[in-house]
Protein backbone atom coordinates (compact mmCIF):
# COMPACT_ATOMS: atom_id res chain seq x y z
CA UNK A 1 0.00 0.00 0.00
CA UNK A 2 1.40 3.32 -0.89
CA UNK A 3 2.05 5.99 1.78
CA UNK A 4 1.82 9.81 1.06
CA UNK A 5 5.10 10.85 3.31
CA UNK A 6 4.09 14.49 2.59
CA UNK A 7 0.22 13.69 3.82
CA UNK A 8 1.86 12.56 7.04
CA UNK A 9 3.83 15.43 7.06
CA UNK A 10 0.69 17.55 7.05
CA UNK A 11 -0.85 15.83 9.65
CA UNK A 12 2.15 15.60 12.03
CA UNK A 13 1.93 19.76 11.70
CA UNK A 14 -1.34 19.68 12.11
CA UNK A 15 -1.30 17.68 15.34
CA UNK A 16 1.59 20.04 16.32
CA UNK A 17 0.20 22.57 15.90
CA UNK A 18 -3.23 21.73 17.65
CA UNK A 19 -1.00 20.66 20.48
CA UNK A 20 0.81 23.82 20.93
CA UNK A 21 -3.00 26.13 20.49
CA UNK A 22 -4.31 23.98 23.75
CA UNK A 23 -1.10 24.19 25.66
CA UNK A 24 -1.14 27.89 25.01
CA UNK A 25 -4.95 28.34 25.78
CA UNK A 26 -4.27 26.87 28.96
CA UNK A 27 -1.23 28.77 29.86
CA UNK A 28 -2.75 32.49 29.30
CA UNK A 29 -6.44 31.34 30.06
CA UNK A 30 -4.88 30.92 33.59
CA UNK A 31 -5.93 34.01 35.87
CA UNK A 32 -3.08 36.11 37.11
CA UNK A 33 -3.61 35.59 41.34
CA UNK A 34 -4.76 31.93 40.39
CA UNK A 35 -2.12 29.10 41.30
CA UNK A 36 0.53 28.69 38.77
CA UNK A 37 0.22 27.00 35.30
CA UNK A 38 3.21 24.53 37.09
CA UNK A 39 1.07 23.83 40.34
CA UNK A 40 -2.03 23.80 38.24
CA UNK A 41 -0.90 20.73 36.32
CA UNK A 42 0.67 19.10 39.67
CA UNK A 43 -2.65 19.12 40.78
CA UNK A 44 -4.13 17.72 37.55
CA UNK A 45 -2.05 14.58 37.58
CA UNK A 46 -2.48 14.19 41.51
CA UNK A 47 -5.94 14.27 40.74
CA UNK A 48 -5.99 10.26 40.01
CA UNK A 49 -4.16 9.80 43.02
CA UNK A 50 -6.52 12.03 45.21
CA UNK A 51 -9.70 10.35 43.91
CA UNK A 52 -8.82 6.67 43.77
CA UNK A 53 -7.07 6.26 47.44
CA UNK A 54 -8.26 6.28 50.42
CA UNK A 55 -5.22 7.39 52.36
CA UNK A 56 -7.00 11.20 52.32
CA UNK A 57 -10.30 9.81 54.16
CA UNK A 58 -7.83 7.83 56.29
CA UNK A 59 -6.02 11.22 57.38
CA UNK A 60 -9.35 13.04 58.15
CA UNK A 61 -11.13 10.61 59.89
CA UNK A 62 -11.55 11.40 63.63
CA UNK A 63 -12.47 8.98 66.57
CA UNK A 64 -14.85 11.59 68.46
CA UNK A 65 -18.42 12.83 66.30
CA UNK A 66 -18.59 16.29 64.91
CA UNK A 67 -20.17 19.00 67.25
CA UNK A 68 -22.75 19.67 65.24
CA UNK A 69 -24.19 16.97 67.52
CA UNK A 70 -23.77 19.28 70.45
CA UNK A 71 -25.23 22.53 68.93
CA UNK A 72 -28.55 22.99 70.20
CA UNK A 73 -31.46 24.51 67.95
CA UNK A 74 -32.62 28.62 68.53
CA UNK A 75 -35.01 28.02 65.91
CA UNK A 76 -36.51 24.82 64.50
CA UNK A 77 -39.42 23.63 62.35
CA UNK A 78 -39.95 19.96 62.33
CA UNK A 79 -42.89 19.82 60.75
CA UNK A 80 -41.94 21.45 57.53
CA UNK A 81 -41.50 18.07 55.53
CA UNK A 82 -44.26 16.20 57.32
CA UNK A 83 -47.17 14.27 55.08
CA UNK A 84 -45.90 15.80 51.85
CA UNK A 85 -44.07 14.69 48.73
CA UNK A 86 -41.59 16.99 48.62
CA UNK A 87 -39.37 16.74 45.11
CA UNK A 88 -37.36 19.29 46.30
CA UNK A 89 -35.46 20.35 49.47
CA UNK A 90 -33.61 23.65 49.21
CA UNK A 91 -31.53 25.04 52.49
CA UNK A 92 -30.17 28.20 51.95
CA UNK A 93 -26.97 29.49 53.72
CA UNK A 94 -27.23 32.99 55.35
CA UNK A 95 -26.36 34.93 57.99
CA UNK A 96 -28.50 36.51 60.66
CA UNK A 97 -27.83 40.05 58.64
CA UNK A 98 -29.40 39.23 55.20
CA UNK A 99 -33.41 39.88 55.84
CA UNK A 100 -33.40 41.75 52.35
CA UNK A 101 -31.89 38.79 50.66
CA UNK A 102 -34.28 36.32 52.08
CA UNK A 103 -37.49 38.21 51.78
CA UNK A 104 -36.33 38.44 47.31
CA UNK A 105 -35.98 35.09 47.70
CA UNK A 106 -39.36 34.10 48.78
CA UNK A 107 -40.98 36.60 46.71
CA UNK A 108 -39.00 34.85 42.93
CA UNK A 109 -37.41 31.93 42.85
CA UNK A 110 -37.73 30.17 46.36
CA UNK A 111 -42.09 30.61 46.36
CA UNK A 112 -43.10 27.72 46.79
CA UNK A 113 -46.87 28.64 45.88
CA UNK A 114 -45.21 29.35 42.66
CA UNK A 115 -43.97 26.15 42.16
CA UNK A 116 -46.62 24.18 43.47
CA UNK A 117 -49.08 26.06 41.45
CA UNK A 118 -47.43 26.68 38.14
CA UNK A 119 -44.71 23.67 38.16
CA UNK A 120 -47.15 21.46 39.95
CA UNK A 121 -44.14 20.23 42.14
CA UNK A 122 -43.74 20.50 45.96
CA UNK A 123 -40.50 22.21 47.22
CA UNK A 124 -39.49 23.34 50.43
CA UNK A 125 -37.52 26.16 51.42
CA UNK A 126 -35.51 26.97 54.64
CA UNK A 127 -32.79 29.36 55.84
CA UNK A 128 -30.27 27.86 57.70
CA UNK A 129 -27.89 30.18 60.08
CA UNK A 130 -26.09 30.11 63.00
CA UNK A 131 -26.44 32.73 65.57
CA UNK A 132 -24.67 36.77 65.72
CA UNK A 133 -21.42 37.80 66.97
CA UNK A 134 -23.39 39.86 69.52
CA UNK A 135 -25.90 37.16 70.33
CA UNK A 136 -27.97 37.40 73.29
CA UNK A 137 -31.70 35.74 73.55
CA UNK A 138 -32.66 39.49 73.89
CA UNK A 139 -30.53 41.46 71.00
CA UNK A 140 -32.17 43.25 68.78
CA UNK A 141 -30.83 40.70 65.76
CA UNK A 142 -32.13 37.58 67.43
CA UNK A 143 -35.54 39.26 68.52
CA UNK A 144 -35.87 40.36 64.26
CA UNK A 145 -35.13 37.11 63.51
CA UNK A 146 -37.82 35.40 65.79
CA UNK A 147 -40.24 38.06 64.41
CA UNK A 148 -39.24 36.58 60.62
CA UNK A 149 -39.65 33.39 61.69
CA UNK A 150 -42.92 33.92 63.15
CA UNK A 151 -44.55 35.05 60.27
CA UNK A 152 -42.78 32.95 57.46
CA UNK A 153 -42.16 29.98 59.43
CA UNK A 154 -38.80 29.17 57.45
CA UNK A 155 -35.67 29.52 59.70
CA UNK A 156 -33.51 26.96 61.01
CA UNK A 157 -31.13 28.74 63.59
CA UNK A 158 -28.20 26.77 65.94
CA UNK A 159 -26.09 28.13 68.22
CA UNK A 160 -22.53 28.18 66.62
CA UNK A 161 -21.48 31.58 65.62
CA UNK A 162 -22.16 32.42 62.01
CA UNK A 163 -18.98 33.81 60.14
CA UNK A 164 -17.07 32.09 57.45
CA UNK A 165 -14.71 29.60 60.06
CA UNK A 166 -18.07 27.83 60.93
CA UNK A 167 -19.25 27.25 57.17
CA UNK A 168 -18.59 23.38 58.04
CA UNK A 169 -20.92 23.44 61.15
CA UNK A 170 -23.24 25.25 58.48
CA UNK A 171 -23.26 22.56 56.01
CA UNK A 172 -23.31 19.90 58.57
CA UNK A 173 -26.60 21.32 59.97
CA UNK A 174 -28.22 20.94 56.56
CA UNK A 175 -27.29 17.35 55.99
CA UNK A 176 -28.58 16.54 59.83
CA UNK A 177 -31.68 18.65 59.25
CA UNK A 178 -32.66 17.03 55.87
CA UNK A 179 -31.84 13.31 57.55
CA UNK A 180 -33.66 13.88 60.49
CA UNK A 181 -36.79 15.54 59.39
CA UNK A 182 -36.71 16.00 55.64
CA UNK A 183 -35.34 11.96 54.73
CA UNK A 184 -38.29 11.27 52.12
CA UNK A 185 -37.44 14.50 49.78
CA UNK A 186 -36.47 13.33 46.14
CA UNK A 187 -33.54 15.66 46.04
CA UNK A 188 -31.59 18.15 48.26
CA UNK A 189 -29.65 21.54 47.04
CA UNK A 190 -27.61 23.44 49.66
CA UNK A 191 -27.56 27.02 47.96
CA UNK A 192 -26.41 30.35 49.07
CA UNK A 193 -28.58 33.24 49.63
CA UNK A 194 -26.70 34.98 46.36
CA UNK A 195 -27.40 32.47 44.52
CA UNK A 196 -30.65 32.84 41.24
CA UNK A 197 -32.56 29.74 40.49
CA UNK A 198 -34.25 28.79 37.40
CA UNK A 199 -36.83 26.82 39.71
CA UNK A 200 -38.61 26.24 36.35
CA UNK A 201 -35.70 24.77 34.16
CA UNK A 202 -34.61 23.19 38.00
CA UNK A 203 -37.84 21.19 38.87
CA UNK A 204 -38.68 19.95 34.90
CA UNK A 205 -34.96 18.70 35.27
CA UNK A 206 -35.34 16.89 38.45
CA UNK A 207 -38.75 15.93 37.62
CA UNK A 208 -37.40 13.87 34.89
CA UNK A 209 -34.54 12.69 37.16
CA UNK A 210 -37.37 11.16 39.62
CA UNK A 211 -39.40 9.49 36.89
CA UNK A 212 -36.27 7.39 35.89
CA UNK A 213 -35.64 6.61 39.78
CA UNK A 214 -32.23 8.64 39.41
CA UNK A 215 -29.93 7.91 42.42
CA UNK A 216 -26.18 8.41 42.77
CA UNK A 217 -26.72 12.09 41.94
CA UNK A 218 -24.42 14.74 42.50
CA UNK A 219 -25.03 17.97 40.00
CA UNK A 220 -22.94 21.29 40.26
CA UNK A 221 -20.37 22.97 38.70
CA UNK A 222 -17.73 21.07 39.33
CA UNK A 223 -14.07 21.55 40.18
CA UNK A 224 -11.25 19.28 39.16
CA UNK A 225 -7.64 19.41 40.77
CA UNK A 226 -8.40 22.11 42.59
CA UNK A 227 -5.47 22.92 44.47
CA UNK A 228 -5.20 24.45 48.39
CA UNK A 229 -4.35 28.03 48.36
CA UNK A 230 -1.12 28.46 50.07
CA UNK A 231 -1.02 31.92 50.34
CA UNK A 232 -1.51 33.57 54.24
CA UNK A 233 -3.18 36.55 53.13
CA UNK A 234 -6.34 34.94 51.51
CA UNK A 235 -9.14 33.86 53.75
CA UNK A 236 -8.92 30.64 52.11
CA UNK A 237 -5.70 29.81 53.15
CA UNK A 238 -5.11 25.97 53.83
CA UNK A 239 -1.68 24.60 55.99
CA UNK A 240 0.13 21.91 54.84
CA UNK A 241 -0.61 20.47 58.73
CA UNK A 242 -3.92 21.05 57.60
CA UNK A 243 -4.27 19.28 54.59
CA UNK A 244 -0.73 18.25 53.32
CA UNK A 245 -1.75 17.27 49.76
CA UNK A 246 -1.55 19.32 46.23
CA UNK A 247 -5.05 18.73 45.50
CA UNK A 248 -8.48 17.92 46.63
CA UNK A 249 -10.90 15.75 45.77
CA UNK A 250 -13.35 16.38 43.25
CA UNK A 251 -16.32 19.37 44.53
CA UNK A 252 -19.22 21.47 43.51
CA UNK A 253 -18.74 24.59 43.65
CA UNK A 254 -20.65 25.88 47.33
CA UNK A 255 -22.88 28.37 45.28
CA UNK A 256 -25.29 25.75 44.52
CA UNK A 257 -25.32 22.51 43.56
CA UNK A 258 -27.92 19.25 43.94
CA UNK A 259 -27.74 15.66 45.63
CA UNK A 260 -30.44 12.75 45.23
CA UNK A 261 -32.51 11.60 48.49
CA UNK A 262 -29.55 8.63 48.79
CA UNK A 263 -26.31 10.58 47.88
CA UNK A 264 -27.29 13.21 51.09
CA UNK A 265 -28.32 10.00 53.72
CA UNK A 266 -24.49 8.60 52.60
CA UNK A 267 -22.77 12.53 52.87
CA UNK A 268 -24.64 12.22 56.38
CA UNK A 269 -23.04 9.30 57.58
CA UNK A 270 -19.64 10.31 56.31
CA UNK A 271 -19.80 13.67 58.07
CA UNK A 272 -20.46 12.52 61.09
CA UNK A 273 -16.66 10.99 60.79
CA UNK A 274 -14.82 13.47 59.37
CA UNK A 275 -12.96 16.22 61.29
CA UNK A 276 -15.28 19.24 60.85
CA UNK A 277 -12.92 21.70 61.61
CA UNK A 278 -11.68 22.14 57.76
CA UNK A 279 -13.50 25.02 57.42
CA UNK A 280 -13.85 25.65 53.78
CA UNK A 281 -17.91 23.41 53.43
CA UNK A 282 -18.21 22.89 49.65
CA UNK A 283 -14.29 21.06 49.77
CA UNK A 284 -15.83 19.15 53.27
CA UNK A 285 -18.40 17.73 51.07
CA UNK A 286 -16.19 16.80 48.81
CA UNK A 287 -14.26 14.68 51.35
CA UNK A 288 -17.40 13.21 52.69
CA UNK A 289 -18.90 12.42 49.49
CA UNK A 290 -15.26 11.06 48.10
CA UNK A 291 -15.64 8.46 51.25
CA UNK A 292 -18.46 6.83 49.83
CA UNK A 293 -17.29 6.94 46.77
CA UNK A 294 -20.06 9.33 45.17
CA UNK A 295 -18.51 11.33 42.48
CA UNK A 296 -19.24 14.93 41.19
CA UNK A 297 -21.28 15.23 37.93
CA UNK A 298 -20.92 18.53 36.17
CA UNK A 299 -24.16 20.04 34.45
CA UNK A 300 -23.38 22.58 31.93
CA UNK A 301 -25.69 25.04 33.72
CA UNK A 302 -24.85 25.39 36.98
CA UNK A 303 -22.28 28.45 37.81
CA UNK A 304 -19.44 28.34 39.54
CA UNK A 305 -18.42 31.88 41.24
CA UNK A 306 -19.93 34.50 38.75
CA UNK A 307 -23.32 35.58 37.26
CA UNK A 308 -24.74 34.12 34.13
CA UNK A 309 -24.60 36.74 31.38
CA UNK A 310 -27.85 38.61 30.94
CA UNK A 311 -29.77 37.50 27.61
CA UNK A 312 -32.76 35.63 26.81
CA UNK A 313 -30.74 32.92 25.05
CA UNK A 314 -28.89 32.03 28.18
CA UNK A 315 -32.05 32.03 30.36
CA UNK A 316 -33.47 29.10 28.25
CA UNK A 317 -31.04 26.44 29.42
CA UNK A 318 -29.89 28.09 32.91
CA UNK A 319 -29.80 26.33 36.25
CA UNK A 320 -28.15 28.33 38.72
CA UNK A 321 -26.29 32.04 38.51
CA UNK A 322 -24.34 33.27 41.56
CA UNK A 323 -23.72 36.81 42.90
CA UNK A 324 -27.09 38.49 42.60
CA UNK A 325 -28.26 40.69 45.73
CA UNK A 326 -30.21 43.56 43.55
CA UNK A 327 -31.45 41.75 40.71
CA UNK A 328 -33.10 38.82 41.80
CA UNK A 329 -37.01 40.56 40.82
CA UNK A 330 -35.25 41.44 37.28
CA UNK A 331 -34.18 37.61 36.99
CA UNK A 332 -36.92 36.62 37.93
CA UNK A 333 -39.69 38.77 35.50
CA UNK A 334 -37.48 37.71 32.50
CA UNK A 335 -37.55 33.74 32.97
CA UNK A 336 -40.92 34.00 33.72
CA UNK A 337 -42.15 36.41 30.68
CA UNK A 338 -43.90 34.42 28.01
CA UNK A 339 -42.35 36.58 25.56
CA UNK A 340 -38.56 35.86 26.75
CA UNK A 341 -39.78 32.13 26.80
CA UNK A 342 -40.23 31.97 23.80
CA UNK A 343 -37.34 33.72 22.41
CA UNK A 344 -35.41 30.88 21.60
CA UNK A 345 -38.69 28.51 20.14
CA UNK A 346 -38.30 27.47 16.18
CA UNK A 347 -35.29 26.90 14.00
CA UNK A 348 -34.10 30.46 13.41
CA UNK A 349 -34.76 31.38 17.12
CA UNK A 350 -32.48 27.94 18.15
CA UNK A 351 -30.00 29.18 15.45
CA UNK A 352 -29.87 32.34 16.47
CA UNK A 353 -29.25 31.67 20.28
CA UNK A 354 -26.20 28.70 19.38
CA UNK A 355 -24.58 31.56 17.92
CA UNK A 356 -25.33 34.23 20.30
CA UNK A 357 -24.55 31.37 23.50
CA UNK A 358 -20.73 30.77 21.46
CA UNK A 359 -20.29 35.01 21.54
CA UNK A 360 -21.44 34.69 25.29
CA UNK A 361 -19.79 31.99 26.59
CA UNK A 362 -16.35 31.08 24.87
CA UNK A 363 -15.08 33.99 25.14
CA UNK A 364 -11.19 33.33 26.95
CA UNK A 365 -11.67 34.94 30.01
CA UNK A 366 -15.37 33.84 31.05
CA UNK A 367 -13.90 32.05 34.34
CA UNK A 368 -16.51 30.77 36.68
CA UNK A 369 -19.90 31.02 35.06
CA UNK A 370 -20.64 28.95 32.11
CA UNK A 371 -17.87 26.39 30.54
CA UNK A 372 -17.79 27.36 26.45
CA UNK A 373 -18.86 23.77 25.92
CA UNK A 374 -22.53 24.84 27.57
CA UNK A 375 -22.85 27.10 24.47
CA UNK A 376 -23.23 23.28 22.38
CA UNK A 377 -25.51 21.25 25.14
Amino acid sequence: MYVNSRRIRKYQFVHIFATCFVLCFLFFSVEIDSPSFAQYMKALSYRFLINGYTFVNDNLTTSRCNRVARHRYLINHEEKCQGQDVLLLILVKTPPENYHRRDAIRQTWGNEDYVHHYLNATIKVLFVLGQSENFSLGSDIQMKLEREDKRYGDLIQQDFLDNFYNLTYKLLLQFSWANNFCPHAKFIMPADDDIFIHTPNLIAYLQNLAQIGAQDVWIGYVHHASPPIRNKESKYYVSYEMYPWHAYPDYTAGAGYVLSRDVAAKVYRASQTLNSSFYIDDVFMGFCANKVGIVPQNHPFFTGGGKAPYHPCIYDKMITSHGHVEDLQYFWQQITDLRVKNFSSGVWGSIYCRIVNIMLLCRLYNHNTYLCSAAFS
